[in-house]
């Protein structure tokens, strides 16, 4: 019996709803998601495995003009999606306005099948819906349009099949029992940056990272200790909060979705460490797993 198997990259601006779909599609929590823009950071992989095919999904950081290294290097990851995909899906925003010619210029250059997937058609009008349509038809000229809501995983039935027309028949590339590439370290890391996402306001999101510095496993506990990276001492008493409330509501939501990811107890302990600049520098910007 012949086995298809390929790669499918999301690609999309920050808020298009990249991280929801891929969600929806795995059928696993694998992205973070928040009402924040640029919420993804690196490229992450989500594996639907069938008897007779393998799906390699990646979810990208959203589409941005880089303003820093740190989006320098986020946006490599999105090159380096697009140049091996089978399939391209572009999310975008019903109500967002598409000017990043260059991306629109790739995919018109691209020799993968691409699939516009029109998301949140649940805050718009039909009318809104079909002049979108007709714009995607008439910029893009994809192979197929989908208008979707991933939070509602409203039509997303509808994008597998236009996935499975268009795999290779190929070899599964994972093992079938793989659901990503990324490791438990990182799923804690991402878990807890999400809750910094979603507990603090401004740029305080955008000015950290979360580094696993202990993660050992015992028999009925797994004893997790992890860094909260900031770039000024100003974020970092923002972070703690006063008498350290707010690093403890941290730690609490974050733990209770690290026990439920693991299925097992968890102690989380929590620091905060000041790096300055952190986003501009090459070497630390290496030691976080981005590349440039």
């Amino acid at each position: 019996m012949s086995h298809k198997a390929g790669f499918v990259s999301i690609i999309g601006k920050p808020n298009a709803g990249k991280s929801t779909l891929m969600n929806a599609l795995v059928g696993e929590k694998m992205s973070i998601v928040t009402p924040k823009a640029q919420t993804t950071r690196h490229r992450i992989i989500g594996i639907v495995n069938e008897p007779e095919y393998q799906i390699v999904i990646s979810d990208t950081p959203g589409v941005i003009k880089p303003a820093y290294t740190l989006q320098a290097s986020m946006m490599n990851f999105v090159e380096g999606s697009l140049i091996d995909a089978d399939v391209i899906l572009l999310v975008t925003d019903i109500q967002e306005k598409y000017d990043e010619s260059d991306v629109i210029e790739k995919l018109r250059k691209t020799d993968s099948p691409v699939a516009v997937l029109i998301n949140k058609i649940d805050k718009s009008t039909e009318a809104e819906v079909k002049s979108k349509i007709a714009y995607w038809e008439e910029t893009l000229h994809p192979q197929a349009i989908f208008a979707i809501s991933a939070l509602h995983e409203h039509n997303i039935a509808a994008v597998m099949p236009f996935i499975l027309g268009h795999l290779p028949e190929h070899p599964p590339y994972y093992e079938k029992d793989a659901l990503t590439d990324k490791n438990e370290r990182f799923f804690v890391s991402e878990i807890i940056r999400e809750k910094v996402f979603k507990l603090y306001e401004k740029e305080i999101p955008y000015s950290t990272e979360v580094i696993i510095t202990a993660f050992k496993e015992e028999a009925h506990i797994n004893r997790i200790s992890a860094e909260i990276i900031v770039e000024r001492d100003s974020q970092k008493n923002i972070i703690i909060g006063k008498g350290g409330s707010m690093i403890k509501k941290v730690g609490t939501y974050a733990r209770e979705d690290i026990e439920e990811f693991l299925q097992k107890k968890v102690f989380l302990e929590l620091f905060v460490k000041v790096i300055p600049d952190w986003r501009k520098k090459d070497n630390y910007l290496k030691r976080f797993g981005y590349e440039h």
